[in-house]
Formats: structure tokens, sequence, C-alpha cells
């Protein structure tokens, strides 16, 4: 990144001086247009440097955490050049599927059951080939957590895992009640404030490797899952470390935000028809809980929460669900490490609403702010197609977790 910066420069330099050279010699000659768009490249360039790439804010409760972080985990504190022709953050939101590969990664499918006589899908990744930790009782387990309808299918998801693989580890993928293609078995789905299904979870991974270190990381409804889990439970829990990324912080700010025109027309209206499409597969199991008509008129995740997910987990009001699942009230009360990777142009997750001043208060927190990224985007390079900042982060900071996380004891 330090290259590109030095590049960005030489080249703002170099066109410069050329388009001096052209206006020198004839400005109303046939250089004219070409040095018009050079002056504007330059201008660009010039505006791109001093204003996109930045260093993102680094808030930690405590400053052992934050040495940590600057010694084993550099990335937070490097400046982060986004796309420089895809910075705005719906940009980077709507294109990150699109562009960034997805790896090849070869699953093995375990269906765990629940206490109410439902079932899990476990897709994991054991790395058995692993050189670096050829032991599978203390190789290293990452249990990844995707966003409000992802599955371990999202390329988010994959690339995380190549980064594991690379580093020696094992990974597995919680995948929601209902979303991947396994059959729901008691009428019951998932929300962001209920752990029990991700307790059952962690317990049972920890229950096949207790020797293992133990890491989590959740992206968006995922990473709201695994704070609201980590605040409920405190230090008694096999994880180690934890790292979320794109969170909601407040599900009523990031509701009021997703239901403004453009954003609603960009994102809204997709996302509840992809959750309207997830609980119509199990149609005949909900017949008898709430009115599924009702629900599949449903125009915004609002009133999809309202008429569904609220009902479903018993909740009196749609108040009182988003209240439950806003994971910032618990966040003084999370008891391990744990790195929040966020981008203040997020629509999903408003910045006002991040909780800088709660993470002050708790020393296993730290904050990483980035001002561009927008939601799970982090697209960084000229055609970021390999790899993310995200990416970086979340290879960086598990890598350190494991290696030198006693240092945090």
């Amino acid at each position: 990144m330090q290259r590109l910066a030095m590049d960005l420069r030489m080249l703002s330099r170099e066109l410069s001086l050329y388009l001096e050279h052209q206006v020198r010699v004839g400005f109303f000659g046939s250089g004219v247009g070409l040095s018009l768009i050079l002056g504007f490249s330059v201008a660009y360039a010039c505006y791109y440097l001093s204003s996109i790439a930045k260093k993102p804010q680094l808030v930690t409760g405590g400053e052992s955490f934050s040495r940590f972080l600057q010694d084993h985990c550099p990335v937070v504190t490097e400046t982060y050049y986004p796309t420089v022709w895809c910075w705005e953050s719906r940009g980077q939101t709507l294109l990150r599927p699109f562009i960034t590969s997805k790896p090849p990664v070869r699953y093995r499918n375990e269906l765990i059951k629940t206490a109410d006589g439902g079932q899990i899908s476990l897709d994991w990744f054991d790395n058995d080939n692993s050189t670096r930790y050829m032991d599978a009782s203390t190789r290293p387990t990452i249990l990844l957590l995707p966003g409000l309808t992802g599955t371990s299918k999202e390329s988010y998801i994959l690339h995380m895992i190549h980064l594991s693989e690379e580093l020696g580890y094992r990974c597995v993928v919680f995948n929601n009640r209902g979303v991947a293609g396994e059959n729901l078995l008691t009428p019951r789905t998932y929300c962001c404030a209920n752990t029990e299904d991700l307790e059952t979870v962690i317990h049972h991974v920890h229950s096949l490797y207790p020797s293992a270190p133990f890491l989590a990381a959740g992206v968006s409804m995922g990473g709201m899952l695994l704070l609201n889990y980590l605040g409920k439970i405190g230090s008694k829990t096999p994880l180690m470390a934890a790292a979320t990324f794109s969170v909601g912080w407040n599900t009523f700010a990031c509701s009021e935000s997703l239901e403004k025109p453009l954003n609603w027309l960009l994102f809204n209206y997709y996302l509840t028809t992809c959750l309207q499409s997830s609980v119509n597969k199990h149609r005949h199991m909900f017949v008898k809980q709430v009115d599924m008509d009702h629900v599949m008129k449903a125009k915004s995740i609002r009133e999809f929460d309202k008429r569904f997910t609220s009902v479903m987990f018993g909740y009196r009001t749609i108040d009182d669900y988003y209240t439950d699942a806003s994971p910032s009230r618990r966040l003084t009360s999370v008891g391990i490490p744990v790195l929040c990777l966020n981008s203040v142009d997020d629509v999903f997750s408003p910045s006002h609403a991040i909780p800088i001043e709660t993470a002050k208060q708790n020393p296993n927190v730290a904050l990483v702010l980035t001002s561009y990224g927008g939601h799970i985007g982090f697209l960084e390079g000229i055609w970021p197609r390999q790899s993310t900042y995200m990416d970086r982060v979340f290879k960086q900071f598990v890598q350190a977790m494991v290696e030198h996380g006693h240092e945090l004891s």
C-alpha cells in the first residue's frame, strides 16, 4: 500500500510537469483535450491521497490491547487505500460480491441436533493437509458466522477459509437454521438476539477439539450474534478471541438508515425478499404461529421482523426485539479480546451508532474504524479480486491471537 501511495504521488508530479508543458507549447492546439484529462487526473489523484486514503481510527479500552495490535496486527494502523475508482460506500457494498474471487473450498457437512429437536448445519474445512499443525487435536479452529441470509458459500467466508488454510488452521461455518438447504425440523429459524444455537455450536466444536486454540469471526448479522453471545456469557466461553466485521451496533439506527429511499431501493427490499424466500421454503412449519401471507407482503426488513422474527421468538413488540438485538448494550460485558472492524460510511451501520465511548470502557475491546469501505466491502487495489482490507485484518488478527495471545493474559 505504501508503494501504491508513492506511485500515485510520482504519477501526480509527472502529470503536472506534462500538463505545464502542454499548456506552454500550445494551449489551443491539439493537446488541449489530453491536457484537460491529465489535469483532471492530477486533481483526482491529489484529492484521493489527501481525502480518501486514510489511516483507520483505533479505539481500545486498554493500552495493552492497543500495543498488542500495533505490534502483531499492524494492518489496523496502516493507511487504507480504497479502490481508486470505487471508494463510495454503496459502490463498495454492491461490487464486492461480484468482483471478488470465490476460492474453491471442499466442505465436510455435519448436522447436529438441538435441545428443541431441531438441527444445525455445520460446514467443516478440516485442513488435514496442514504442515504447520499436523496434529488435528491441537490445530487452531476458527468458527465463522455469515451474515443475515448468508451461508458457507459467501465469497467473504471462502476468503477467510483460504487465509486460514495458509495459516494451517481448521474452519467450521455455522449456517443458521433453514438457510443452507437442510430441512427445518421445528418451527424455529434464527435471529441475532437469540444465542442458544450459537452456544450449542460452540459447545459442540469445543468438545471435539478441547486442546485446540478456538476463535470466532462473525460478519454483519453473524457478528451481531457473536457479540450478543459474548456479552451474555462474559469470560465463561471456550473462545480465546473473536473478530467482527461490519456489525450493526444499534438495530434501530440500522433500520432507519436502510429505510432511506436510495438504501431501501438498493439493499433493503432485496434483503427482505431473501428473508421471505428463506422462510417460504418451510412455510408449512410456521402456519400455526404466524400469518405467512402477511409476512410475504412485507416491503422492508423492519416489517418482516415485526410480522415474523419478533413473533417467532416471543417478543411483545418489534421495539423489544430490536432493543435486545443491539450488541452495543452488551459491549461492556465482553470478557475476551475482540476486534471489531467497521467503516464509518456503512449505510447498514451508521457512524453515529458506533459505541466508541462504550468501547473505551472495556479493555478487551478494540474498534477499527475506516473512513471508507461500505458494508463488507473494504475493497483495495486497482482490481480488488483476490484480497480486501477486511481479509488482511482477519488474517493478521487470528494469527496474532494464536501465536501471541498469551501476551494479553
